[in-house]
Protein backbone atom coordinates (compact mmCIF):
# COMPACT_ATOMS: atom_id res chain seq x y z
CA UNK A 1 0.00 0.00 0.00
CA UNK A 2 1.32 3.04 -0.79
CA UNK A 3 0.32 6.52 1.07
CA UNK A 4 1.11 10.21 -0.08
CA UNK A 5 1.53 12.64 2.50
CA UNK A 6 2.06 15.76 0.14
CA UNK A 7 2.20 20.08 0.94
CA UNK A 8 -0.10 22.14 -0.93
CA UNK A 9 0.81 25.16 -1.93
CA UNK A 10 3.31 25.14 -4.33
CA UNK A 11 3.28 21.11 -4.36
CA UNK A 12 -0.37 19.90 -5.27
CA UNK A 13 -1.76 23.63 -5.82
CA UNK A 14 -0.02 25.80 -8.38
CA UNK A 15 1.43 28.95 -6.20
CA UNK A 16 -0.41 31.31 -8.27
CA UNK A 17 -3.34 30.33 -9.58
CA UNK A 18 -4.10 27.88 -6.83
CA UNK A 19 -4.77 25.08 -8.94
CA UNK A 20 -4.62 21.63 -8.85
CA UNK A 21 -5.15 21.41 -12.50
CA UNK A 22 -1.61 19.83 -13.86
CA UNK A 23 -2.05 16.86 -11.28
CA UNK A 24 -5.60 15.87 -12.28
CA UNK A 25 -3.98 12.20 -14.07
CA UNK A 26 -2.07 11.72 -10.91
CA UNK A 27 -5.18 12.70 -9.11
CA UNK A 28 -7.52 10.23 -10.87
CA UNK A 29 -5.15 7.47 -10.55
CA UNK A 30 -4.73 7.92 -6.68
CA UNK A 31 -8.34 8.09 -6.48
CA UNK A 32 -8.89 4.85 -8.69
CA UNK A 33 -6.41 3.07 -6.93
CA UNK A 34 -7.82 3.75 -3.17
CA UNK A 35 -4.39 5.02 -2.00
CA UNK A 36 -4.61 7.57 0.83
CA UNK A 37 -3.98 11.18 0.05
CA UNK A 38 -2.58 12.73 2.96
CA UNK A 39 -2.71 16.85 2.85
CA UNK A 40 0.10 18.10 5.05
CA UNK A 41 0.02 22.01 4.76
CA UNK A 42 0.35 25.08 6.68
CA UNK A 43 -3.28 25.72 5.21
CA UNK A 44 -6.33 26.41 8.25
CA UNK A 45 -8.79 23.23 8.78
CA UNK A 46 -11.06 25.59 6.98
CA UNK A 47 -9.17 25.61 4.19
CA UNK A 48 -8.18 22.29 3.82
CA UNK A 49 -12.08 21.31 3.77
CA UNK A 50 -12.73 23.30 1.06
CA UNK A 51 -9.75 21.39 -0.89
CA UNK A 52 -10.76 18.03 0.32
CA UNK A 53 -14.36 19.24 -1.07
CA UNK A 54 -12.84 20.05 -4.08
CA UNK A 55 -10.61 17.19 -4.96
CA UNK A 56 -12.77 14.10 -3.56
CA UNK A 57 -10.49 13.90 -0.70
CA UNK A 58 -12.04 11.59 2.28
CA UNK A 59 -8.38 10.82 4.35
CA UNK A 60 -7.42 12.98 7.72
CA UNK A 61 -5.09 15.99 7.16
CA UNK A 62 -2.51 17.97 8.93
CA UNK A 63 -3.17 21.58 9.33
CA UNK A 64 -1.11 24.80 10.49
CA UNK A 65 2.71 23.02 9.90
CA UNK A 66 1.77 20.75 12.33
CA UNK A 67 -0.69 22.14 15.03
CA UNK A 68 -3.48 19.32 14.61
CA UNK A 69 -3.68 15.96 13.03
CA UNK A 70 -7.77 15.60 12.02
CA UNK A 71 -8.76 12.11 11.56
CA UNK A 72 -12.17 11.43 9.97
CA UNK A 73 -14.66 9.43 12.40
CA UNK A 74 -14.73 5.62 11.55
CA UNK A 75 -11.33 5.75 9.81
CA UNK A 76 -9.22 3.36 11.29
CA UNK A 77 -10.42 0.54 13.22
CA UNK A 78 -12.29 0.91 16.48
CA UNK A 79 -9.17 0.48 18.30
CA UNK A 80 -8.25 4.05 17.15
CA UNK A 81 -8.51 6.96 19.97
CA UNK A 82 -7.75 9.83 19.74
CA UNK A 83 -7.70 12.29 22.79
CA UNK A 84 -10.23 14.70 21.78
CA UNK A 85 -12.99 14.71 19.25
CA UNK A 86 -14.17 17.81 17.02
CA UNK A 87 -17.11 17.82 14.74
CA UNK A 88 -16.40 15.09 11.85
CA UNK A 89 -12.97 14.34 13.57
CA UNK A 90 -10.89 12.61 16.18
CA UNK A 91 -7.74 15.48 17.10
CA UNK A 92 -4.49 15.29 18.00
CA UNK A 93 -3.32 18.17 18.73
CA UNK A 94 0.28 19.66 18.70
CA UNK A 95 0.33 23.13 18.59
CA UNK A 96 -0.41 25.77 21.15
CA UNK A 97 -3.20 28.80 21.02
CA UNK A 98 -3.43 31.15 18.18
CA UNK A 99 -3.56 34.13 20.58
CA UNK A 100 -0.57 33.12 22.05
CA UNK A 101 1.11 32.48 19.11
CA UNK A 102 0.45 36.26 17.77
CA UNK A 103 1.24 37.69 21.61
CA UNK A 104 4.42 36.23 20.91
CA UNK A 105 5.38 37.24 17.89
CA UNK A 106 3.89 41.14 19.29
CA UNK A 107 6.51 40.93 21.94
CA UNK A 108 9.02 39.24 19.80
CA UNK A 109 8.47 42.32 17.68
CA UNK A 110 8.60 45.07 20.34
CA UNK A 111 11.67 43.90 21.75
CA UNK A 112 13.76 43.93 18.49
CA UNK A 113 12.11 46.67 17.03
CA UNK A 114 11.82 45.08 13.86
CA UNK A 115 8.32 45.26 12.40
CA UNK A 116 6.13 42.23 10.96
CA UNK A 117 2.75 42.17 9.54
CA UNK A 118 0.74 39.03 10.54
CA UNK A 119 -2.86 37.44 9.63
CA UNK A 120 -3.82 38.79 12.31
CA UNK A 121 -3.27 42.26 11.12
CA UNK A 122 -5.05 41.65 7.68
CA UNK A 123 -8.30 41.97 6.59
CA UNK A 124 -9.48 38.80 4.03
CA UNK A 125 -9.13 41.17 1.18
CA UNK A 126 -5.71 42.00 1.65
CA UNK A 127 -4.19 38.68 1.87
CA UNK A 128 -6.42 37.74 -1.52
CA UNK A 129 -4.64 41.19 -2.48
CA UNK A 130 -1.65 40.55 -1.90
CA UNK A 131 -1.41 36.73 -2.09
CA UNK A 132 -3.71 35.97 -5.03
CA UNK A 133 -6.19 33.96 -3.06
CA UNK A 134 -9.72 34.08 -4.16
CA UNK A 135 -11.58 36.57 -1.64
CA UNK A 136 -13.59 33.81 -0.07
CA UNK A 137 -10.13 31.21 0.24
CA UNK A 138 -8.81 34.04 2.57
CA UNK A 139 -11.80 34.33 4.34
CA UNK A 140 -11.06 30.44 5.19
CA UNK A 141 -7.52 31.32 5.63
CA UNK A 142 -8.57 33.92 8.26
CA UNK A 143 -9.83 31.24 10.79
CA UNK A 144 -6.40 30.00 12.75
CA UNK A 145 -5.16 27.67 14.85
CA UNK A 146 -2.17 26.89 15.58
CA UNK A 147 -0.05 29.32 12.95
CA UNK A 148 0.67 32.95 12.40
CA UNK A 149 1.61 33.50 9.30
CA UNK A 150 4.23 36.84 8.77
CA UNK A 151 5.60 39.34 6.65
CA UNK A 152 9.24 40.95 8.37
CA UNK A 153 9.05 44.57 7.34
CA UNK A 154 12.43 45.11 8.26
CA UNK A 155 14.65 42.32 6.77
CA UNK A 156 16.23 40.36 7.09
CA UNK A 157 14.89 39.86 10.80
CA UNK A 158 17.20 37.40 12.55
CA UNK A 159 16.83 39.19 15.77
CA UNK A 160 13.32 38.46 15.45
CA UNK A 161 13.50 34.97 15.00
CA UNK A 162 16.07 34.75 17.78
CA UNK A 163 13.88 36.21 19.73
CA UNK A 164 10.85 33.78 18.84
CA UNK A 165 13.07 30.95 19.74
CA UNK A 166 14.02 32.70 22.80
CA UNK A 167 10.41 32.27 24.20
CA UNK A 168 9.89 28.80 23.52
CA UNK A 169 8.68 29.53 20.01
CA UNK A 170 8.98 27.64 16.38
CA UNK A 171 9.67 29.47 13.60
CA UNK A 172 9.44 28.19 9.98
CA UNK A 173 9.18 29.09 6.37
CA UNK A 174 7.06 28.36 3.89
CA UNK A 175 7.32 29.69 0.03
CA UNK A 176 6.51 33.13 0.46
CA UNK A 177 5.84 34.00 4.56
CA UNK A 178 7.72 33.04 7.74
CA UNK A 179 5.33 31.17 10.46
CA UNK A 180 5.44 30.82 14.23
CA UNK A 181 4.15 28.24 15.85
CA UNK A 182 4.64 25.98 18.71
CA UNK A 183 6.97 22.87 19.21
CA UNK A 184 4.54 20.51 16.82
CA UNK A 185 5.84 20.50 13.20
CA UNK A 186 4.25 18.30 10.46
CA UNK A 187 6.66 15.65 11.29
CA UNK A 188 4.35 15.05 14.39
CA UNK A 189 1.36 14.34 12.52
CA UNK A 190 3.10 12.07 9.56
CA UNK A 191 4.68 9.93 12.40
CA UNK A 192 1.76 9.39 14.57
CA UNK A 193 -0.24 8.70 11.25
CA UNK A 194 2.08 6.34 9.77
CA UNK A 195 2.02 4.37 12.96
CA UNK A 196 -1.79 3.83 12.61
CA UNK A 197 -1.31 2.45 8.46
CA UNK A 198 1.43 0.60 9.40
CA UNK A 199 -1.14 -1.34 11.88
CA UNK A 200 -4.00 -1.72 9.74
CA UNK A 201 -2.00 -2.28 6.50
CA UNK A 202 1.08 -4.47 5.73
CA UNK A 203 3.72 -3.55 3.50
CA UNK A 204 3.26 0.00 3.96
CA UNK A 205 5.38 2.49 1.21
CA UNK A 206 4.95 6.25 2.73
CA UNK A 207 5.30 8.78 -0.10
CA UNK A 208 6.23 12.62 1.03
CA UNK A 209 5.73 15.47 -1.23
CA UNK A 210 7.03 19.09 -0.47
CA UNK A 211 8.83 22.31 -1.95
CA UNK A 212 9.36 24.50 1.13
CA UNK A 213 11.83 24.50 3.89
CA UNK A 214 8.73 23.85 6.37
CA UNK A 215 8.29 20.71 4.57
CA UNK A 216 11.86 19.48 5.87
CA UNK A 217 11.25 17.45 9.22
CA UNK A 218 8.50 15.23 7.80
CA UNK A 219 10.45 14.53 3.92
CA UNK A 220 13.22 13.16 6.19
CA UNK A 221 11.19 10.46 7.93
CA UNK A 222 9.10 9.00 4.76
CA UNK A 223 10.93 5.91 2.45
CA UNK A 224 10.18 8.25 -0.89
CA UNK A 225 10.61 11.58 -0.34
CA UNK A 226 10.02 14.01 -3.16
CA UNK A 227 10.98 17.56 -3.55
CA UNK A 228 8.20 19.38 -6.02
CA UNK A 229 10.84 22.38 -8.14
CA UNK A 230 11.65 25.30 -6.37
CA UNK A 231 13.44 28.29 -4.77
CA UNK A 232 14.23 26.06 -1.51
CA UNK A 233 14.66 22.70 -3.55
CA UNK A 234 18.61 22.71 -3.92
CA UNK A 235 18.63 23.55 0.12
CA UNK A 236 16.49 20.80 0.85
CA UNK A 237 18.20 18.10 -1.65
CA UNK A 238 21.40 19.57 0.11
CA UNK A 239 19.46 18.10 3.78
CA UNK A 240 18.10 14.84 2.20
CA UNK A 241 20.22 14.08 -0.05
CA UNK A 242 18.33 10.65 -1.18
CA UNK A 243 15.00 12.83 -2.63
CA UNK A 244 14.07 13.18 -5.68
CA UNK A 245 13.78 16.84 -7.13
CA UNK A 246 11.10 16.94 -9.57
CA UNK A 247 12.01 18.45 -13.14
CA UNK A 248 8.60 20.91 -13.51
CA UNK A 249 7.55 23.13 -10.14
CA UNK A 250 3.83 22.75 -8.90
CA UNK A 251 1.32 20.89 -9.51
CA UNK A 252 3.06 19.74 -13.33
CA UNK A 253 6.00 18.53 -11.27
CA UNK A 254 3.66 16.51 -8.65
CA UNK A 255 2.31 14.93 -11.28
CA UNK A 256 5.51 14.39 -12.93
CA UNK A 257 6.35 12.47 -9.28
CA UNK A 258 3.59 11.00 -8.51
CA UNK A 259 3.23 8.81 -11.77
CA UNK A 260 7.05 7.89 -11.93
CA UNK A 261 6.66 6.44 -8.38
CA UNK A 262 3.15 4.54 -9.72
CA UNK A 263 4.98 3.52 -12.60
CA UNK A 264 8.07 2.46 -10.53
CA UNK A 265 5.99 0.35 -7.87
CA UNK A 266 3.60 -0.70 -9.99
CA UNK A 267 3.55 -4.58 -9.13
CA UNK A 268 2.41 -3.90 -5.57
CA UNK A 269 0.01 -1.18 -6.86
CA UNK A 270 -1.77 -3.75 -8.56
CA UNK A 271 -1.79 -6.22 -6.37
CA UNK A 272 -3.22 -4.35 -3.87
CA UNK A 273 -5.89 -2.53 -6.28
CA UNK A 274 -6.71 -6.49 -6.87
CA UNK A 275 -7.21 -7.33 -3.63
CA UNK A 276 -9.12 -4.11 -2.53
CA UNK A 277 -11.73 -5.17 -5.83
CA UNK A 278 -11.94 -8.61 -5.32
Amino acid sequence: MIILFTDLDGSLLDESAYSADPAREALRCIRELGLPLVFCTSKTRAEIEYWRATLGNRHPFISENGGALYVPHGYFPTDFRAPASRDAYGVFEFGVSYDELVETLRQASQETGCRVRGFHDMSAKEISWKYGLPLEQSRLAKIREYDEPFEILDPPGDGLLAAIKRRGKRWTRGGRLHHITGHGNKAHGVCLLTDYYRRTFDNIIIVGLGDGMNDLDFLRLVDIPVIIRSKAAWKLKAAIPRAWVTDLAGPAGWNQAVMGVLDEHAPEVEVIFNEKVG
